[in-house]
């Protein structure tokens, strides 16, 4: 196992500039492939003493050690970028995912370059073009439906889409609509309204016959009259409470809410408010992706969970795989990995209320 030297061959640098890898080799009395091995995290430094990985890291810090990613690229015939599509950079699933991605890939060594389309299909066409120009060498692509080739590894989360050669990583969305739908009727909830996502959502038609077959099963079909579904592109709140608002003013009784994310949870739980009745005394409400700020809404949103900083991190660790292959055939690969959710219960879900008539006024306006 490698030690380092006593001694220190060149001082430390104070003038506040960065030293290369040779310079920090030289000053620990190391060999420049055994800092490298040391700082770019390699399987094979586990063969390396603790105390000397230790000095590195040390040194490191002490002289401002800034690694060339350009030699680096240079030895290893790669860019050392992914490109990673997504939707839009909001705070919710997206940003989740996206925070598991860059997890990943900085702990790898690895620069993104980030591309929002908005789901406008021109873009979504452009893009890859564009990041094979950038000469990437691998792509993510999260919540966009996908059924290109490239050559190149691809990895997709919640693309729902077979295409030979890409990982794609989904939620089982029939054990989601289970967990949800079975915790609300054995709550004595019999009428369930459901928020629909946006058609162009990859994870909407899947949720939904999900919801749609479980419902059925348990005995609570769902209610056309019960189903609402949100339209516009937006992340916003918003548009969970303008379909909550026509859920209510329908005057359809129900005594529970399925929304289709936590967004839109949110927004509901406002509208219901507003038309004078209370979570979960009224209305038990039932978000999905158990966003970061579910926990903290008064009162705390009952959600199913979606692993999505871990499926961010399984899809920059599939590209990442594939990349390390010798003989580079991942282009006749396929693979799905379905990760499973879990029923996270706060305080926005209670037993059924007892039946009674309900109020006939209007639901106030912003």
């Amino acid at each position: 196992m490698a030690k380092a030297g006593k001694s220190a061959r060149v001082p430390p640098d104070r003038s506040g500039k960065s030293i290369g890898l040779k310079g920090l080799a030289d000053y620990l009395g190391l060999s420049p492939a055994t800092v490298s091995l040391v700082m770019n995290g390699s399987a094979v430094a586990d063969t390396i003493a603790q105390e000397t990985k230790d000095l590195i890291f040390e040194a490191a810090r002490k002289l401002n050690y800034k690694p060339n990613f350009f030699a680096r690229s240079l030895r290893i015939g790669r860019s050392l970028t992914i490109g990673v599509m997504v939707p839009e950079v909001s705070q919710g699933y997206n940003a989740t995912v996206l925070s598991g991605i860059e997890d990943y890939l900085l702990q790898e060594g690895y620069f993104y370059f980030l591309a929002s389309h908005r789901f406008r299909q021109d873009l979504i066409d452009e893009y890859p073009q564009m990041f094979l120009q950038r000469s990437v060498d691998g792509l993510i692509v999260v919540s966009t439906t996908w059924r290109r080739q490239l050559p190149i590894p691809v990895a997709t989360v919640s693309s729902h889409d077979e295409v030979q050669g890409v990982t794609n990583i989904v939620l089982d969305h029939r054990r989601a609509a289970e967990v949800a739908l079975r915790h609300l009727v054995e709550l004595g909830h019999r009428k369930i309204a459901v928020i629909k996502g946006q058609d162009f959502v990859p994870d909407t038609e899947i949720r939904w016959n999900a919801i749609a077959a479980v419902a059925h099963e348990l005995g609570v079909p769902i209610s056309p009259k019960l189903t609402v579904q949100i339209e516009r592109n937006s992340p916003s709140p918003e548009q969970g409470y303008r379909v909550t608002q026509e859920l209510l003013a329908s005057n359809e009784p129900f005594t529970a809410l399925f929304a289709f994310n936590d967004i839109s949870a949110l927004g509901a739980m406002r509208a219901i408010d507003e038309f004078g009745w209370r979570v979960p005394r009224d209305v038990s409400v039932v978000g999905f992706d158990n966003i970061e700020t579910a926990a903290y809404h008064i009162p705390g949103l009952t959600t199913v969970q979606q692993p999505l900083r871990e499926m961010g991190k399984m899809a920059a660790e599939s590209v990442l795989r594939r990349l390390s292959r010798v003989d580079n055939e991942f282009s006749r690969i396929a693979a799905k990995i379905i990760v499973e959710p879990e029923l996270i219960v706060r305080g926005t879900t209670a037993a059924a209320p007892v039946p009674r008539k309900r109020s006939t006024g209007a639901v106030q306006s912003r």
